[in-house]
C-alpha cells in the first residue's frame, strides 16, 4: 500500500506498465453504495493519479477499469499504456500480443511525486 486515509487506500499493482488500485477501506460491493464523500474521494484520486501518468510517462492512453466479479469490493484500476506494452491494445488481461522491452521513467520517483499530489 502507498497511500491510506480513513475513506479509501491505494496499492501498486506488480506489471511492466505504471498500474495502481484504488479501493475502499470500507468493504462496499457496488460504487453507488458508497456515500458522497467516499466517491468524491475516489474521484478525486482517480484525477490526480490519470494527470500525472499523463505528466509523467506521457503514455499512449490511460485505461481506467472497475470490474469486482473476483473480489466484490469497489476498487479502480489506473493503468498506463503503451503501444509497445505486451498485451496492447489488448486489455492487460488480454492476449498477450508481443514481449515488451519498456524504457520507462523511475516508478519510484513518479510514487513519491504522486504522494506530494495526493496529500495536497
Amino acid at each position: 500500500m502507498i497511500y491510506k486515509n480513513d475513506l479509501i487506500n491505494i496499492k501498486v499493482e506488480t506489471s511492466e506498465i505504471p498500474w495502481l488500485i484504488i479501493f475502499t477501506n470500507e468493504n462496499i460491493k457496488e460504487f453507488s453504495y458508497c456515500n458522497n464523500e467516499t466517491k468524491m474521494e475516489i474521484l478525486r484520486c482517480l484525477d490526480i493519479i490519470e494527470k500525472h501518468m499523463l505528466e509523467y510517462y506521457k503514455p499512449e492512453k490511460i485505461n481506467i477499469a472497475s470490474f469486482g466479479n473476483y473480489v466484490p469490493h469497489v476498487h479502480f484500476h489506473v493503468m498506463s499504456r503503451f503501444k509497445e506494452d505486451s498485451f496492447f491494445p489488448e486489455p492487460m488481461w488480454g492476449k498477450k500480443q508481443r514481449e515488451a522491452d519498456l524504457n520507462l521513467p523511475s516508478f519510484d520517483k513518479f510514487i513519491s511525486s504522486l504522494l506530494t499530489k495526493l496529500a495536497s
